[in-house]
């Protein structure tokens, strides 16, 4: 059993970026839940801490412009051209999940947080409470090598 299978649901979440331009809409499968990550690019990319929730490829519509960088060999991350928002990530191959950014989500605000990555990376100033799943940096490297290999 994952971590994540208590939150699978189906439904209907509808995002916007930060000006409007881009509008999301999750309608289907995703997960009611966030996973954070403390990884130099998420913190890099994000500024602080990255957090993201998983929706299925085929309940996703997305309306407008974006932009697409590939931050690794095996993922991009896309964001609004116009305002600068993060929007996802998304594994480089077809069909994959849409890891959305909770804040374009207005109804996520609610989702808790179930899992934190490379707790040993956090800055001193974005600790995290609560009761939820932690592995630092050789923890899920060991378990994740494909990611080991791109953060060398």
């Amino acid at each position: 059993m994952s971590i994540a299978d208590p939150y699978r649901t189906s439904g209907r979440l509808e995002g916007a970026c930060l000006c409007g331009a881009v509008q999301i809409t999750v309608d289907g499968d995703y997960i009611a839940a966030v996973g954070v990550c403390h990884c130099g690019k998420c913190q890099r990319s994000n500024g602080v801490v990255w957090g993201a929730f998983q929706a299925s490829a085929n309940a996703v519509t997305v309306e407008g412009e974006v932009a697409t960088y590939a931050s690794t060999s095996f993922a991009s991350r896309t964001f609004c051209p116009i305002c600068g928002s993060n929007l996802w990530l998304r594994d480089n191959v077809e069909g994959a999940d849409y890891e959305f950014m909770p804040a374009l989500f207005p109804d996520a605000a609610g989702f808790p947080l179930i899992s934190e990555i490379y707790t040993d990376c956090a800055p001193a100033y974005a600790p995290l409470a609560g009761d939820h799943r932690k592995a630092t940096k050789a923890e899920y490297e060991a378990k994740t090598p494909r990611i080991a290999e791109e953060e060398a």
